[in-house]
């Protein structure tokens, strides 16, 4: 089954996102990627789901070919907008699966469309309740910009790359995603995705999971406290959490037959 791509305009600029045609009463797997990644992060599981499942994904507001696009949006703006596409597509109940910032934007979800998502599998992403993050760590984020000026472009490229995977693939992927920024366009993107991240913190709203849910980690995830944070997670919520052996920050491209695997067993018994 063919993804078809279309066009949402939003107003701040224009979203590309990627659906599969067939029947609606499918149950429904949307994929968001993380930050300054684009759908692509996605193809080994739209690979694996699309003749079983109806499948949206996109590239994010301001990534991939999402750009030119204002970054003077919040999460909830990113959330309403993909309640908007789904409304479009007629697309009822998803199960929202978000990598890293695409676990941030369906929590903003559910709080903003409560009783909406039928279920959500959060990868290498984590909580955004208020309680989990001290406030040293809201601050470094609103300060991301800053840090990422003071590398060398060629530098940075790399190490991000590193910290997003621990295979070669992976790396490849981030490399060339991230080589289609410019410098000062990729260190405004991920300061400005940082800081709304803070601002949702900030926001202290309750951000409750009222689906069954289930999260995944990377064993290796090296990018901020990630793997600190789904272990509180996971304690206080009860949550059932995965962890990947070997796998980095992007776990369902380092080991993606291992993610595939708990994503169908997930989605199969919801």
């Amino acid at each position: 089954m063919q993804m078809q791509e279309r066009l949402y305009d939003c107003g701040s600029g224009t979203i590309h996102y990627w659906v599969t045609s067939g029947r609606l009463e499918r149950k429904t797997m949307v994929f968001l990627p993380g930050l300054t990644a684009e759908h692509h992060l996605f193809d080994r599981q739209i690979e694996a789901f699309q003749d079983e499942y109806q499948i949206l994904t996109w590239d994010a507001p301001g990534h991939g070919l999402s750009r030119p696009f204002s970054l003077d949006f919040s999460l909830m703006d990113k959330a309403a907008w993909l309640h908007e596409i789904l409304e479009r597509e007629r697309i009822q109940h998803p199960v929202l699966i978000g990598q890293s910032m695409g676990g941030y934007v369906s929590q903003c979800f559910m709080e903003r469309y409560r009783g909406e998502a039928e279920g959500f599998i959060s990868i290498d992403s984590a909580p955004i309740q208020r309680a989990y993050m001290p406030r040293i760590e809201i601050a470094a984020l609103k300060r991301t910009e800053t840090m990422y000026r003071m590398y060398p472009w060629e530098r940075l490229r790399i190490d991000a790359a590193r910290g997003c995977s621990e295979t070669a693939p992976g790396r490849a992927y981030m490399e060339k995603v991230i080589g289609q920024y410019t410098r000062d366009e990729y260190c405004r993107l991920a300061g400005h995705g940082f800081r709304i991240l803070a601002e949702a913190i900030e926001a202290d709203l309750p951000y409750r999971i009222d689906c069954p849910a289930m999260l995944i980690c990377g064993c290796k995830d090296r990018a901020g406290f990630t793997k600190r944070y789904n272990r509180q997670w996971a304690d206080e919520t009860k949550l059932p959490v995965h962890w990947i052996e070997g796998a980095g920050h992007n776990s369902n491209m380092d080991c993606p037959d291992e993610v595939n695997d708990l994503i169908r067993a997930f989605v199969r018994k919801i």
